[in-house]
């Protein structure tokens, strides 16, 4: 039986994946780099931007020194984008309200670091129903590896099979796959509604989860 919720954020609570693509463009043209969109999108998507970084070391020959400026450069764009344009959704708020007067633990899982999540929670309004958060920071690897997830759920006191995870993309749902977790996968925020978290629970419930 489910007992707890450990939701992405990108992509799943907030619409950042632009965000943080024109944040770390923005960064990256400093020193005449760039990334496409459908690069983002097939191969960087979900990804830690320290993780990005060091592929486009290995890939293009962005110098390793660089890292670290370009990686605190991005926080700041992505930050300025965080207060001008993340606010609260309806759906969401309701979705979550509900789920957590329903009894069941709420978390968020990210791949972002502490900083950002916790202000993109505040920003939306949703920290109020979290139990916890966890970021990049919290675990040594971060996804495609289980490990924030298995954090999660060691966290919330449960087992794998009582959490279900909302995802909304391939590294993501590696990683709560192989922590043990069952996954609602989603297209965009607007599929994370309460109707659509509660029809997977009922069917895992009901012992239907792969149905």
């Amino acid at each position: 039986m489910i007992r707890a919720v450990i939701f992405d954020m990108d992509g799943v609570l907030v619409e950042a994946k632009d965000w943080h693509y024109e944040a770390l463009n923005q960064a990256l043209r400093l020193f005449g780099h760039e990334i496409s969109r459908d690069e983002h999108l097939t191969t960087y998507d979900g990804l830690p931007t320290s993780t990005k970084l060091e592929m486009l070391t290995s890939q293009r020959g962005l110098p390793a020194g660089l890292h670290k400026f370009i990686n605190e450069m991005k926080q700041i764009y992505t930050m300025e984008l965080v207060h001008t344009q993340c606010k609260p959704l309806f759906v969401h708020e309701y979705a979550l309200s509900k789920l957590k007067a329903g009894g069941y633990r709420l978390a968020v899982a990210s791949n972002s670091i502490k900083n950002t999540v916790v202000m993109m929670m505040m920003y939306t309004h949703l920290d109020q129903y979290l139990d916890f958060m966890l970021s990049n920071e919290d675990v040594q690897r971060p996804k495609p590896f289980p490990d924030i997830y298995a954090k999660a759920i060691e966290d919330l006191g449960l087992k794998p099979h009582e959490c279900l995870v909302v995802e909304d993309n391939d590294n993501g749902v590696r990683a709560a796959t192989a922590a043990g977790a069952h996954v609602l996968v989603v297209r965009e925020v607007a599929d994370v509604n309460l109707e659509n978290i509660m029809a997977r629970i009922k069917k895992i419930d009901a012992g239907e989860a792969d149905a």
